[in-house]
């Protein structure tokens, strides 16, 4: 415990001048002041006791230093050492809190190592570092700092060397040009030195850093890496802190400067921790705005515990939500790449039994229709969806077909739905019904709308197509086009016949069933008779039977 003179404190500090005078009155015996949360403890009180001895001796305050100028501002705004307090106009006494603003001032001007201890102290010193205004003058000299290039010749205060792994990360870039590796260089050399700093001091760095126009990139580079280097080893509450954190800058970022891998990444890491749910909102408005940048196996997130189902379908519906609430309609590029994507998923995710076909059809229908260009995918999904879900009742079937857009399936998948048993018979019959209205338009389509093929084909074959096709067998090359029109003409109207062929075997199956269902309800009428004859001869009294 160290003991120091009241009457040489009371001099320069107006709290303890008014501890003891309060004390001097309520007692007998000389009073002790405790000073409880001191700011920077022992070392710190030490620093300001040397202070005001330093100045009673000889008449000019002790020095303040860059080392200690930011611990002596907290120290001195604690004991009320400004000389402007009322207490202390009669002493005359010089000010601690005038002397440490103005090297704090100077601050910018203090080497890099100086600066980044200044910050860390700051980080022990709260709240009164922020109060006092000490925090943001280190934060800003950091920043400072930072945003000047190295000299040349020296990559980082560090003496780290270019080809460190740390280095390397913070300059992974798919471009190999020198240019862009040397500014790489000038831009991210203070990564190593800042990674020992606490969360929230990283989120105030970097609002700084954004604010005095950084590259958003360099920003989420320094994050990731950040990331990288602090979460192996650390426990869940300190994780939990630097993942929110680190959300909260980078939602704030260009959707480009952030990388959508980095972004799965945190969300693999963020699930079991339960971070609040308004940093779960941000995380995933970031995914979704770069869902057309995702992958399968991003998507293929595992379901929380006691869901019973693989996947995490919710969240990619969340993820759905928050893409096509950006630009993407506007960008028919994007919306198609998720589209596919999403085609991909629903293959994945339709084997799982625990799938509802609600969850399913509510996937399935999530994106709009330019969003695909063809069904086949998502017949097929739905496709084995049917074969899992064996129980599913015609009308569940019929829900989950109304995601179809049969005008968009092709000819095969048409054929294979038609022979499909598990699809439900209306689902079939609109199926062809709409390839045969498609096919249809194509036939009466006016010929001059019909462009020839090109390149025209040899002499030889027009002369057999028109033998074949043309009135009389007259040649010539004017009629090379309408030749070619008449073949495809002939091509379409085979096909629409195998269609037509296809669609009245499909009546002939409704038939067959409704003949089934007939006979049925004739069994089950006759068994309803036998029963009830039966129950009436029990009734009847054994002198009667």
């Amino acid at each position: 415990m160290l003991v120091v003179d009241k009457d040489i404190l009371a001099r320069f500090c107006g709290r303890i001048r008014r501890l003891v005078v309060a004390g001097a009155e309520s007692a007998k015996r000389p009073p002790r002041v405790a000073l409880h949360g001191f700011p920077g403890g022992a070392e710190a009180f030490e620093l300001v006791a040397r202070w005001c001895y330093a100045d009673a001796e000889s008449g000019c305050g002790g020095a303040v230093t860059a080392a200690n100028a930011c611990v002596l501002r907290c120290a001195a705004e604690f004991l009320d050492m400004a000389a402007d307090a009322p207490e202390a106009a009669s002493t005359a006494a010089p000010s601690l809190v005038r002397m440490t603003e103005k090297a704090l001032e100077e601050m910018p001007h203090w080497p890099w190592h100086t600066v980044v201890d200044a910050v860390k102290q700051c980080q022990r010193l709260l709240p009164l570092a922020d109060t006092t205004g000490a925090f943001d003058a280190a934060v800003a000299a950091l920043v400072c700092h930072m945003t000047v290039p190295p000299p040349a010749g020296d990559a980082t205060p560090t003496s780290s060397s270019p080809e460190s792994s740390a280095f390397r990360f913070s300059c992974d870039t798919k471009s190999s040009s020198l240019s862009l590796r040397g500014s790489c260089i000038s831009r991210t050399w203070w990564f190593d030195d800042l990674v020992s700093l606490r969360p929230g001091t990283v989120e105030r760095v970097a609002a700084a850093l954004l604010a005095r126009g950084t590259d958003h990139r360099v920003v989420a580079r320094f994050l990731f890496y950040y990331l990288k280097c602090r979460i192996a080893g650390a426990s869940a509450e300190d994780k939990k802190e630097m993942l929110e954190a680190s959300v909260t800058v980078m939602s704030g970022l260009d959707r480009s400067a952030v990388s959508c891998k980095g972004l799965f990444g945190i969300l693999r890491i963020a699930a079991p921790l339960k971070l609040t749910d308004a940093c779960q909102q941000r995380l995933v408005a970031m995914i979704g705005r770069k869902l057309d940048h995702a992958t399968l196996d991003n998507l293929l997130v595992p379901a929380p515990a006691g869901t019973g189902s693989l996947y995490d379908v919710s969240l990619v519906l969340r993820f759905l939500e928050a893409f096509l609430r950006g630009s993407a309609p506007d960008e028919p590029a994007r919306l198609k790449k998720v589209g596919r994507l999403i085609d991909l998923y629903l293959a994945e995710v339709a084997p799982d039994p625990s799938l509802r076909p609600a969850k399913f059809l509510e996937l399935a229908t999530a994106l709009p229709a330019p969003a695909r260009d063809c069904h086949d995918a998502l017949y097929r999904a739905i496709d084995v969806y049917f074969q899992v879900h064996g129980r599913l009742t015609e009308e569940e079937k019929m829900k989950i077909c109304r995601g179809l857009s049969y005008e968009k399936l092709s000819p095969e998948c048409c054929k294979h739905l038609a022979r499909n048993g598990g699809f439900p018979t209306r689902a079939a019959v609109q199926a062809l019904a709409s390839q045969h209205t498609v096919l249809k338009s194509l036939v009466l389509r006016d010929p001059s709308e019909l462009k020839p093929v090109a390149p025209s084909p040899p002499p030889s074959t027009v002369k057999r197509r028109e033998t074949c096709y043309d009135d009389g067998g007259r040649g010539g090359g004017e009629n090379d086009g309408q030749v070619i029109l008449y073949a495809g003409r002939l091509d379409l109207t085979l096909e629409n016949q195998n269609l037509r062929s296809l669609l009245d075997g499909m009546h002939w199956r409704v038939m067959e069933l409704e003949k089934v269902c007939s006979r049925m309800k004739t069994q089950m009428t006759k068994m309803k008779a036998r029963r009830a004859a039966s129950r009436t001869a029990r009734s009847l009294p054994r002198m009667c039977s």
